[in-house]
């Protein structure tokens, strides 16, 4: 099985590199930047192409690591080539194969969905967290031929139908992408607070890792701690009254209201009652 790959950013970086140095045969990179497709062939001792024939006509297995909005118009390109007998894969969690590859049955190709449950965050380190990290591979015909090929190289793989995808991929953008806004908001009400932007982040490290290690180790209803768990109505209602964001504002009271279950959950002999109807008032205490 000889892999090429159609796009150089970070997922093709990493996943070149992973598969490389577990003794897969990697052909190259394409990349309409040839900067970059040169950089990752450098990065993982393979070939840089200079054309997309090139590398379709070298490879048994083609992944697009481009973004989601072109991996149908990168496709129609590479079907205008022989491409029966090859496989091709795209690695977005929301886009089913049936949609990034229309009709792939009259090329004599198959099409394959294969998501990383990863945050590639850099180019050239991300690569050695992969092993154990979960794969999520659409259900299609021949899919038995990647999961058994993924996990032996080390990578847990989960098999989604096509209808699951969608809300696959929304759990995953809450855990990973949304995180990062609820700590923009965090590190701005402290900017307010008088900390520098630099300090802000320094100081909220050791409550974000240790949160984190409790929500891993204990699960989220164990591992929470604050007013809401605390039943602390005064305190929320403070909180509330801080929040002249509208946006902010349902945020904070949209998630305080799931978190009022988990302490219902964590407390049975608790009655929160108070908190939820102050959560449950649409009026902005402002």
């Amino acid at each position: 099985m000889k892999i090429g790959f159609i796009g150089a950013g970070k997922v093709g970086f990493n996943l070149g590199k992973y598969f490389s140095e577990k003794g897969v045969q990697v052909t190259g990179y394409y990349s309409r930047h040839p900067e970059s497709a040169k950089e990752a062939a450098d990065f993982t001792n393979t070939k840089c192409y200079d054309t997309l024939k090139g590398l379709v006509y070298e490879s048994d297995a083609i992944f697009l690591t481009v973004p989601d909005s072109v991996i149908s118009s990168v496709y129609e390109e590479i079907r205008s080539f022989s491409i029966s007998g090859k496989q091709i894969i795209h690695c977005s969690g929301a886009m089913t194969a049936d949609q990034a590859f229309p009709d792939i049955a009259d090329t004599g190709a198959q099409g394959f969905a294969i998501h990383p449950l990863f945050p590639f965050s850099d180019r050239y380190s991300a690569y050695k967290d992969l092993a154990g990290v979960f794969f999520c591979l659409e259900q299609r015909d021949g899919v038995s031929f990647w999961e058994d090929f993924l996990q032996n190289l080390g990578i847990r793989t989960k098999i989604l139908e096509d209808s699951q995808k969608t809300n696959y991929h929304l759990a995953c953008s809450i855990a990973s992408n949304l995180v990062c806004g609820l700590y923009e908001m965090s590190k701005r009400h402290l900017v307010e607070s008088g900390f520098s932007e630099s300090e802000a982040v320094e100081a909220v490290a050791p409550l974000a890792r240790a949160n984190l290690e409790n929500i891993l180790s204990k699960g989220p209803a164990m591992a929470l701690s604050g007013p809401v768990e605390r039943n602390d109505a005064g305190t929320l209602s403070k909180h509330m009254a801080l929040l002249t964001d509208q946006g902010e504002y349902e945020i904070y009271k949209n998630l305080s209201l799931i978190l009022t279950d988990l302490a219902k959950k964590k407390h049975p002999e608790k009655d929160y009652t108070n908190i939820c109807q102050l959560l449950e008032n649409d009026q902005q205490n402002v």
